[in-house]
């Protein structure tokens, strides 16, 4: 755990040190701000814009994080040829690759608080603010994790720019699994139903962590709904990150 930890730390401090995240950031504040001069020329209720744009900026921009960043860590290190004196020390590569998983995700928080933090600045000063908006962010940051670690597996075995396409791919049909469902009763053979089953099932179903729309105009939220999502997120992240560290443990950088 100590050796996760000091990876995971060096990390971080390479992350935020990486124009990109500030970029990144950068942009998602300047978004929100602008959700204001959005609302004036957009029909509908000025709540419900802000607060809309706010979440999808955090969602968007969040992503965009975890996916450049999270497929430069283990890519990086390839390209330097400084795995090889990594692999070449007392450290397990499986120690290796979760260090580089949890300094994302610290840096994830760092970057998901901070858009928070203005976001409510933005809903405070119009009056807008509302609780239940900290339960959407937090299943969005937990949409974020499982990204995090599917970019990570891309990276461990393929190049920055396929990886980078795996992961954005990836993240638009996790969002649109559910039509996989519909394909499923529309499609007559039993072969073709059979892969519509498999796919909706082998994919990652995104449209879990996403309550944006019942959060901004007010819908009832399951009471289960955080704790599925969260054991979602553990054991389906869970599963990606092994199948990594099983696939860098197997690579030869001899």
């Amino acid at each position: 755990m100590t050796r996760i930890w000091a990876i995971a730390s060096n990390t971080f401090r390479e992350a935020i040190r990486d124009r990109i995240l500030y970029l990144l950031l950068v942009f998602a504040l300047l978004f929100m701000g602008f959700s204001q001069v959005l609302s004036l020329l957009t029909v509908g209720g000025e709540e419900k814009i802000i607060k809309d744009v706010g979440l999808a900026s955090i969602s968007l921009f969040g992503v965009l994080t975890s996916v450049f960043i999270g497929v430069a860590l283990v890519s990086k290190e390839i390209e330097r040829r400084t795995i090889y004196t990594i692999v070449s020390k007392p450290i397990h590569r499986y120690e290796f690759l979760l260090g580089k998983y949890c300094g994302l995700v610290l840096t994830l928080l760092v970057n998901t608080s901070v858009m928070t933090a203005w976001f409510y600045l933005i809903l405070f000063l119009k009056g807008f603010a509302d609780p239940r908006l900290l339960l959407a962010i937090a299943l969005i940051f937990m949409e974020l994790l499982l990204i995090t670690a599917f970019a990570i597996l891309f990276s461990s075995f393929s190049t920055p720019i396929l990886s980078t396409l795996f992961s954005l791919s990836l993240y638009l049909v996790g969002h649109l699994t559910w039509s996989l469902h519909l394909l499923e009763e529309r499609v007559r053979g039993s072969g073709g139903r059979a892969i519509c089953r498999f796919l909706y099932f082998a994919l990652p179903n995104l449209e879990i962590f996403n309550i944006k729309t019942e959060v901004v105009h007010q819908l009832p939220i399951p009471a289960t709904l955080p704790l599925w999502a969260l054991l979602y997120m553990a054991g389906y992240g869970g599963a990606v990150l092994a199948t990594a560290c099983i696939i860098l443990r197997r690579r030869d950088f001899t």
